[in-house]
């Protein structure tokens, strides 16, 4: 498997030189400063290719090619945002970048409502607390039909919550909920994400699935032309949230997803920690029966509590059997004798790293942690064959 490392680009306090220091060969990374929707310049692609290959890295996945809102709402005229997006597959393929990890989830990507939970052990990790989330949308956004979304204990513990925080904290929830979001493009605060919502009046389960079919019919034939795969990743938290629903979150979500285009490029980015915080998904079953379509692995582990909060373990440590993913992944290697690549995703915040700033869920040293414990089970693996 190809050891791989998420870099932001010129937003990140991470730079190259100390990436090289953690064995990584790959860079999973984005143009995350062309708004969405607009063409990626090839000139650019060419630029941030070069000066990833001049550190000693091959950019092995873009992380990702976002898909504007208005694809996922189905909404107007769509062609020039389809040919942009082909456009940019086209500039992307002819300078050597051929996998793109993207997602569908509406208006947000992963959501947590804590960036910096404490560890049992010191250090800190992101965490998705269910009470939290129903005070952020009863109680915060004013969305009442929330309420049907959370158990009464949920609900409770939300209106406690709400009571006693001050604005400070409740700026802090604002500001964890909106981190999810990559580069530097639509933050919202309150009233902003009211009315972003809006957009999504009227759009259940079956519409989003029929603008998703409609994406998938629109690029998948020129990611075949281009020999590019494309890889969706699932979605993160593996629930309906904000009202909005999720369509990428189980095994049957995931069947139905290469199924709409049935072809070896549309594929899967295997997230062992979005995957792994929905309790009814088994991940080895899972990484066995897809195997033949990720082209990509996200591997981090997740602790459940029964009421649908979660946080990030270490990637070793939490409720998903890592070894037993991997075990697929590299049997799948073994069958095809193509290479995937992968990274470790959202470490903890260890020792200095706080201090380093880095975006939420990626600092050094708690992802540097977490691949020399994959490195060590992948080691292990292939020993016993």
């Amino acid at each position: 498997m190809i050891e791989s490392w998420r870099w932001y680009g010129p937003f990140d306090k991470i730079t190259l030189p100390e990436i090289a220091q953690t064995g990584a060969t790959g860079i999973v990374t984005a143009l995350h400063e062309i708004p969405y929707g607009e063409v990626w310049p090839s000139a650019l692609v060419a630029s941030r290719n070069g000066e990833i290959r001049a550190a000693g890295f091959d950019w092995v996945v873009v992380e990702s090619l976002p898909i504007h809102e208005r694809i996922k709402r189905g909404e107007g005229d769509l062609s020039e945002l389809f040919a942009n997006y082909r456009q940019s597959m086209a500039n992307l393929a002819a300078n050597g970048v051929k996998t793109i990890c993207y997602n569908f989830m509406p208006l947000l990507d992963w959501t947590r409502t804590d960036l910096t939970a404490p560890v049992a052990r010191g250090g800190s990790c992101l965490r998705f607390e269910a009470a939290k989330m129903a005070a952020f949308e009863i109680h915060m956004l004013g969305r009442a039909e929330a309420e049907a979304d959370y158990t009464p204990e949920a609900l409770q513990m939300a209106a406690i919550w709400f009571q006693k925080a001050s604005e400070t904290d409740r700026d802090a929830l604002l500001h964890a909920i909106m981190s999810g979001l990559p580069g530097a493009f639509d933050r919202y605060d309150i009233a902003g994400l009211r009315q972003a919502l809006k957009g999504y009046e009227g759009i259940g389960r079956a519409d989003l699935r029929a603008n998703y079919q409609r994406f998938l019919d629109e690029v998948v034939p020129a990611a075949e032309d281009l020999g590019m795969a494309l890889c969706v990743h699932p979605d993160d938290p593996p629930r309906d949230i904000l009202g909005l629903p999720r369509i990428v979150s189980s095994g049957a979500d995931i069947t139905w997803v290469l199924n709409a285009v049935d072809s070896p490029a549309n594929g899967l980015t295997f997230c062992t920690g979005s995957l792994g915080a929905n309790p009814t998904n088994d991940l080895p079953a899972l990484a066995r029966q897809f195997a033949d379509r990720v082209h990509f692995a996200h591997l981090r582990n997740v602790r459940k509590d029964p009421d649908g909060s979660f946080e990030e373990a270490a990637h070793l440590e939490g409720d998903t059997d890592m070894a037993a993913v991997i075990a697929a992944l590299l049997d799948e290697q073994k069958r095809t004798g193509r290479i995937i690549p992968f990274r470790p995703d959202h470490g903890h915040e260890l020792l200095w790293d706080a201090e380093k700033g880095t975006h939420p869920g990626y600092p050094l040293i708690g992802r540097l942690r977490g691949l020399a414990e994959l490195r060590g089970v992948i080691a292990g693996l292939r020993h016993r064959d």
